[in-house]
């Protein structure tokens, strides 16, 4: 079960990455000089790697599981259906260049128990697993918690932004609550178990293939700015022992895949290590901002990066805009148009997108592709060439942004689903035409 303050509220360790010691019976974690012939409490030792053995010191990332039952303790895994979750590579049907834009899924039906894993639906990607190359986009609706499942991700690890309704993550390292307005990772491999505090939730998943999310580096911003790692919460050791019959389900070369499991796999009496999930909240981001002239590329929003083969183009960075003031001389506030060689996808958790009048709802997503143009719409254009050019507030707002170097490919549901918005490009057809040939 999960281990309390003295408040009630779950404990959390704070930092990114760090090299983390958690246990939940006191002597249960060996101490480091004197690693016992046994474990402490009959437990059993066990490495999680997210990274090869030999990967370089400050990228390598494995944690030491002390456990009532190793890992391997399940029985053999069939095939399941996938419904409407899929993997790379994403050439179910040629992706337009065309902008799209779709509007927030419903929360499924009181009489239709949907769970976490069994709510996510696939809307776009790029790469493929087997490669561990690019990222898929899932979007997830539920109106259940999940009761005796488990489930673990081999493909890649999970960045949920959730939308709607809490989500308790109940991990084998332990366990983090997240709300709107917060983030949560789940590395790759790490079994979990996903309640819904709230009895319904909806969110969006970037799960990501390729190198493990880190902090962006900062530059002349100097060494403070952006996400700071003190932030960002792992959990602490909580166990849970229970036999019964239970299901493990696995997401493994683009395919679910499940085993019955004849006891909880959430048993981790202690570990130590910094592969581990996390959780950070959004409003603790530090915004940078021009206090001159002209829009700020969107980079510098960048809260987490995954690395692709060349430097300074990720294979995907998670970007926001939050509240923030905006302060410029004698420039144009919105986001400019524009046209990129990277592929965004972005998502509204809450408010209003600064760049769109309406049609970009909370839950809802839009994906502008490589070198397809976009920017604000026309009543904001015009609303923006006439402000004033006073401080300005953003407030009441969280967008975000998967942004990637690879072509972003919708799936066929996707392009098929009655929540795409048919008439997304009408929103720039109201730009009038200015020029009169005069300086």
């Amino acid at each position: 079960m999960p281990v309390p303050n003295q408040s009630g509220e779950l404990r959390y360790q704070s930092g990114f990455c760090n090299d983390f010691a958690s246990e939940s019976l006191p002597g249960a974690l060996p101490p480091a000089q004197n690693s016992p012939q046994k474990a402490p409490y009959g437990l059993y030792a066990e490495q999680l790697s997210g990274t090869a053995f030999t990967a370089p010191r400050a990228h390598n990332r494995r944690s030491w599981l002390y456990r009532i039952r190793p890992g391997a303790m399940h029985h053999a895994f069939e095939k399941i259906d996938n419904r409407l979750l899929s993997s790379g590579p994403f050439n179910q049907v040629a992706a337009p260049p065309n902008q799209l834009r779709w509007n927030p899924l419903p929360i499924p039906a009181a009489d239709a128990p949907t769970n976490f894993i069994d709510g996510l639906i696939t809307v776009a990607g790029n790469g493929d697993p087997a490669s561990q190359v690019g990222i898929a986009i899932h979007l997830y609706t539920a109106n259940c918690s999940m009761q005796d499942r488990f489930f673990y991700d081999a493909d890649g690890e999970l960045l949920i932004v959730p939308q709607q309704g809490r989500l308790l993550a109940r991990t084998e390292m332990g366990e983090l609550e997240v709300a709107p307005g917060e983030i949560l990772v789940i590395p790759r491999g790490v079994r979990f178990q996903m309640v819904l505090p709230d009895g319904v939730a909806r969110g969006y998943v970037c799960e990501n293939y390729g190198a493990a999310f880190q902090l962006p580096e900062l530059g002349p911003i100097g060494s403070n700015g952006l996400a700071n790692a003190r932030d960002f919460l792992a959990p602490v050791a909580a166990f849970e022992e229970r036999e019964g019959e239970f299901q493990l389900v696995a997401k493994f070369g683009g395919q679910l895949w499940a085993a019955r499991i004849d006891h909880s796999p959430l048993d981790v009496v202690a570990w130590h290590g910094n592969y581990t999930p996390y959780k950070y909240d959004l409003s603790r981001f530090n915004t940078i901002n021009t206090v001159s002239y002209d829009h700020p590329d969107p980079s510098i929003f960048t809260v987490l990066t995954s690395a692709s083969d060349t430097p300074g183009t990720a294979n995907v960075d998670f970007v926001i805009f939050p509240p923030r003031w905006m302060v410029a001389e004698n420039t144009f506030r919105p986001p400019w148009f524009h046209r990129n060689v990277m592929s965004e996808y972005m998502g509204l958790v809450h408010g209003a997108y600064d760049a769109k009048a309406d049609g970009f709802a909370p839950g809802g997503g839009s994906l502008h592709n490589c070198m397809s143009g976009h920017g604000p719409d026309a009543a904001t254009f015009d609303k923006a060439s006439n402000a004033a050019l006073a401080p300005h507030r953003i407030d009441n707002t969280m967008a975000f942004m998967f942004e990637s170097r690879y072509l972003i490919h919708p799936t066929r549901y996707a392009l098929d689903t009655p929540h795409l918005q048919k008439d997304y490009l009408q929103c720039w057809h109201g730009l009038k035409k200015h020029f009169n040939g005069q300086p």
